[in-house]
């Protein structure tokens, strides 16, 4: 198997929680909070680790919160290099209010970074050992971060002989792209954001992202149509992928369980086509569990089975 990192540069706590009913200025008596790791890149590594693989998660930790997210990802198994910083991990809030269903999502911001570092990060990637065969780069980044540090990814990722795969958005994502990255799994609204709110049907969207491809930005593009499925785009393929239909339990950690999907299955040796597969297999396996569990592996592989 070829060997897999993610990197979190904003990892959190996600605290869940419910109560019967949401109204403003009342006092709101909730349920006992569950505490789960959060975070683009450490879902990545839960996700693969839930699905029989293994991963190395970098992430910068800081703070009581820090300390949790780190025994929480040991107790799940995950292999893990946290790196001290002195600012707070982050914790969201997940309420459920149980009259409606309806959840609420309350994503904090988290720490600010100083250039020493967000730059150990990257010299973590750099002097990796073994050198990885796939480099992650997922969620959103924290204050104090440059821009421009998923594209520093890309160069690292060139400079030891690493497919970059990016799932993030905005700016981010732009000036990844101008360095050039082997894929990335935007949504449709975060495509569309990306290649201008002019392009929305798909034939526009297929042909922007061929363009994207041509340009040598990227090799590439999974753009994620949740229940529709995916439209999947390179150089030789060009195809819209429909998973099975199954009960929506949760959305929440789809996108990270189709990343994982992907990544593994081709570090299993899978062709692009079946790995995206996999990956789809893995999103729609994510819906199908409560709160913000993510996918499990016997859904996935009965997905997957379906489909191919």
């Amino acid at each position: 198997m070829r060997t897999i990192i993610t990197l979190t540069m904003n990892p959190a706590i996600d605290k869940s929680t419910s109560t019967e009913h949401v109204i403003p200025e009342h006092k709101l008596y909730c349920k006992p909070a569950q505490y789960e790791p959060g975070g683009g890149g450490v879902n990545v590594s839960r996700a693969i680790k839930k699905l029989g693989g293994e991963s190395l998660l970098v992430y910068p930790s800081g703070g009581m919160a820090g300390q949790m997210l780190n025994t929480l990802l040991e107790q799940e198994g995950v292999e893990l290099r946290p790196l001290p910083i002195k600012g707070m991990t982050r914790e969201n809030l997940i309420v459920l209010e149980g009259s409606t269903g309806q959840q609420y999502r309350f994503g904090m911001p988290g720490p600010q970074l100083q250039a020493d570092e967000w730059e150990r990060c990257l010299r973590e990637l750099s002097s990796a050992s073994p050198t990885p065969d796939y480099l992650i780069t997922s969620g959103s980044l924290p204050m104090g971060v440059p821009s421009d540090l998923y594209a520093r990814v890309a160069r690292i990722g060139k400079d030891i002989g690493a497919k970059v795969i990016v799932d993030a958005s905005g700016e981010a994502l732009e000036k990844a792209l101008q360095e050039g990255v082997y894929l990335i799994k935007p949504n449709i609204r975060e495509f569309q954001k990306l290649a201008g709110q002019d392009v929305m049907e798909e034939p526009q969207i297929l042909e922007e992202a061929k363009r994207i491809i041509k340009a040598g930005m990227c090799e590439v593009i999974v753009i994620s149509l949740g229940a529709a499925g995916a439209l999947l785009v390179s150089e030789e393929i060009v195809e819209r992928m429909v998973p099975p239909t199954v009960p929506i339990s949760s959305k929440v950690g789809a996108g990270d369980s189709m990343v994982a999907g992907i990544a593994l299955g081709l570090s299993r040796g899978k062709t692009l086509r079946q790995a995206v597969l996999y990956g789809l297999a893995a999103g729609s396996a994510a819906v199908m569990t409560p709160g913000t569990e993510l996918c499990r592996k016997e859904d996935t592989e009965r997905l997957y089975a379906k489909m191919i």
